[in-house]
């Protein structure tokens, strides 16, 4: 009897993504004594994504794929190495897991796309190990791994107090149309915090966010006009005074009609918001033809945080 050779099983992996996000509102309080500022922030995520791979190893180990991957870090820095640690140790887990970041978001442009990584790394590896926590308790984990990692993992739009990571689902309606001007240089956001304590230091104690009642009446109501009236960022005038040549971005998205223009978080990427889809793409090219911006990339929002692609 002739014996049929049999193939290998597959390697298991586990693909998931993870969108980007920005900043509608964002107040900054006055940096406390243990070095972080408070926060009360609106966030909304769109549609620009991070997917990262899981598959099995006896390592703990990362590669990066994608638009400035020469730039990540692959180390016990990046944050997606660091959500495995902190999941592995919070379930008692001692498999190694390699991850293989694809980066859509730009790298230290004010979208989180770091974040998103680590969002991305705490489901993916969740279900690769099938330790069964459910989505909430991913999201508490994530607060330990940093400031901005829970939203990714809840995703559409809420309200962000504390350091951004205590979150309240934000009531919106319909669809928000963006056009980002992409820088490659990226902004340190810690030293935008810096600057920004250097140049006024923040209002006293946590903002209480009462100043964004208009822009959460304008998500409410599906209302881009309103919503674009009211964008705001306390970080803007750092990140500007920092990066002087921002100016040129916001200025053309003006100039082409934006309902609205903002640095998103720390920067260095400028959101402008549109009309319509068809309106994005029309101040996606100005940014292009005005050559104000490395890459240009548009976007809708909300949508939802970190899913599950594949698992095979």
């Amino acid at each position: 009897m002739t014996l049929t050779p049999v193939e290998p099983l597959p390697e298991r992996e586990v693909r998931v993504r993870a969108p980007g996000k920005i900043n509608l509102s964002l107040r900054v309080g006055a940096r406390e004594e243990d070095g972080y500022h408070p926060l009360s922030t609106v966030f909304q995520a769109v549609s620009v994504f991070e997917e990262v791979v899981a598959t099995p190893s006896s390592d703990r180990t990362l590669s990066v794929a994608g638009v400035q991957a020469d730039v990540v870090p692959t180390d016990g820095t990046n944050l997606a190495l660091r959500a495995v640690e902190v999941l592995a140790g919070h379930v008692g887990v001692d498999e190694g897991v390699h991850l293989h970041l694809e980066k859509g978001v730009p790298v230290a442009g004010g979208m989180a796309g770091g974040s998103a990584d680590a969002a991305a790394a705490l489901l993916a590896c969740d279900t690769l190990w099938a330790t069964g926590l459910s989505r909430a308790e991913l999201i508490e984990i994530a607060a330990h791994v940093g400031a901005d990692v829970p939203f990714l993992l809840m995703g559409h739009t809420a309200v962000g107090q504390g350091r951004g990571h205590l979150l309240t689902p934000a009531l919106t309606r319909g669809d928000f149309h963006w056009a980002f001007a992409v820088q490659d240089r990226g902004l340190s956001t810690s030293d935008v915090y810096t600057r920004f304590d250097e140049l006024h230091g923040g209002v006293p104690g946590p903002p209480d966010g009462q100043d964004d009642v208009p822009l959460m009446h304008a998500l409410r109501a599906g209302d881009p006009h309103a919503l674009g009236a009211a964008l705001h960022n306390d970080l803007q005038m750092a990140s500007l005074d920092l990066d002087p040549m921002l100016a040129e971005p916001l200025a053309v998205a003006e100039d082409a009609g934006a309902l609205g223009v903002i640095v998103s978080g720390s920067g260095p990427t400028v959101a402008a918001l549109a009309r319509s889809r068809q309106h994005a793409l029309a101040l996606a090219a100005a940014f292009t033809a005005s050559g104000v911006a490395d890459r240009v990339l548009t976007a809708s929002g909300p949508v939802a945080g970190a899913r599950v692609v594949s698992s095979d």
